[in-house]
């Protein structure tokens, strides 16, 4: 398993896990879920914020947000 902070541009992954629970409330309520397939979009210039697609809509998320969230990455 990887962080999503980790995760390149363009990549698809699943939601495996959240390791802080302050964090999974607020994305759980986005539709951010274990088991969600997510895909980054984009990543700002400086590396904060990225941009992902979840549940149809565009979402963006600090680092520090993205750190705690455990994906496994698609084969392609």
């Amino acid at each position: 398993m990887k962080k999503l902070s980790e995760i390149k541009v363009g990549k698809e992954v699943i939601i495996k896990e959240f390791e802080n629970n302050e964090i999974f409330i607020k994305l759980m309520e986005m539709g951010c879920i274990p088991g969600e397939k997510i895909k980054v979009e984009q990543i700002a210039p400086l590396g904060d914020p990225i941009s992902i697609t979840v549940v149809g809509y565009n979402l963006s998320l600090r680092l520090n947000e993205a750190q705690y969230i455990f994906v496994e990455e698609i084969n392609d």
